[in-house]
């Protein structure tokens, strides 16, 4: 499915658009999870920062 997504935004005005993945650590079992989410060129920092 990644790759499908991913192939689809370097064509087109999909150039306008950036997959920002974030890693989180659960503070009760220690494991890391992982969220993906497409975001504007623009938002990226944004979507960053508001997984901190």
């Amino acid at each position: 499915m990644a790759k499908k997504v991913v192939a689809t935004l370097k064509t087109g005005k999909g150039k306008e658009y950036s997959k920002v993945i974030t890693m989180t650590k659960s503070p009760r079992t220690g494991a890391y999870s992982f969220k993906e989410v497409i975001v504007h060129n623009d938002h990226v920092q944004d979507a960053i920062a508001s997984k901190k």
